[in-house]
């Protein structure tokens, strides 16, 4: 395949997988568009949620988890090396302590390359992927993966959350309870799966037209759009925020929340190194970095 033909590939691979959004058909098709002109694949993308820990003590049958698995790696990948791996934990709390939340059971997605790099050992041949650009190719592979184990599980009813959970706390954990790899792996994302203990009151909405959506070139925001953004996200009826009551917590604007109470730090540039960056230095993704 032609350097050129991989990009135009892996460009639509991410707008494939980035339509997960749990919006309204409305939203998206307008308000005129009827149900019966939604194909089955839209339909089911539109239904989908994210339940926050509220999954009851039932099961996933072997066979629907298999199914699932088996979907998540037909996911785009560049060069088809699949550079990940995709750790099953089924002990409740065993997830808990590893994200947070538990469910039926839990799919820990890892960016590896250790599988090639044994492979290309095992033949002969040096292997290195100690650069960030391996990283975030990693990523990507990891992430389509991930979305579509959630469609998977969706269309047969199964419920999901994927969480960041595991990257906070003492990161380190992660490496000890699942034995990984120290170098060329990190665990990127958790899919919790299970099926919800009540429905949710409403669907969560999205953000659309300006600043999400570009037409031919990147587009900054003018001041009226960005009013209009703010407007947006401070409508109870579009069910965009995460917090509900942010009013009553005395804020003029929902975004007001987000950025003083939420995403606290923000304020000022991040001075010292994370424990992710750490991490990533430590397991080989940072070129000029000697482990």
């Amino acid at each position: 395949m032609k350097k050129s033909q991989r990009r135009a590939f892996l460009k639509q691979s991410i707008a494939a997988c980035s339509g997960a959004a749990l919006v309204t058909h409305t939203s998206l098709f307008g308000a005129e568009q009827k149900d019966s002109e939604v194909n089955d694949t839209l339909k089911l993308i539109h239904s989908m949620r994210t339940i926050h820990g509220n999954f009851n003590e039932q099961n996933i049958p072997d066979d629907q988890l298999e199914q699932i698995l088996k979907a998540s790696i037909q996911a785009a990948n560049a060069s088809n090396m699949q550079t990940y791996s995709i750790i099953t934990i089924k002990a409740r709390d065993q997830m808990q302590e590893l994200c947070g939340y538990r469910g039926s059971c839990m799919l820990v997605y890892c960016v590896d390359y250790n599988r090639l790099k044994d492979c290309a050992k095992f033949l002969g041949h040096n292997f290195f992927m100690n650069n960030i650009t391996a990283f975030v190719t990693g990523t990507m592979n990891t992430s389509f993966a991930a979305q579509t184990a959630v469609i998977a599980a969706k269309s047969m009813g199964i419920d999901s959350l994927l969480t960041n959970g595991i990257h906070r706390g003492d990161i380190d954990r992660v490496w000890k309870i699942l034995e990984l790899p120290q170098e060329n792996c990190f665990p990127l994302i958790a899919l919790v799966l299970g099926y919800p203990t009540e429905e949710p009151a409403y669907d969560k909405g999205r953000l659309d037209g300006a600043g999400i959506f570009h037409n031919e070139s990147y587009h900054r925001l003018t001041d009226e759009e960005l009013d209009g953004v703010i407007k947006r996200y401070d409508d109870k009826n579009a069910h965009i925020a995460l917090n509900e009551d942010w009013e009553t917590q005395g804020h003029k604007h929902y975004l007001d929340w987000l950025c003083k109470s939420w995403l606290r730090g923000i304020d000022t540039p991040t001075i010292e190194e994370t424990q992710i960056l750490k991490r990533l230095k430590r397991s080989g993704f940072v070129e000029g970095v000697s482990n």
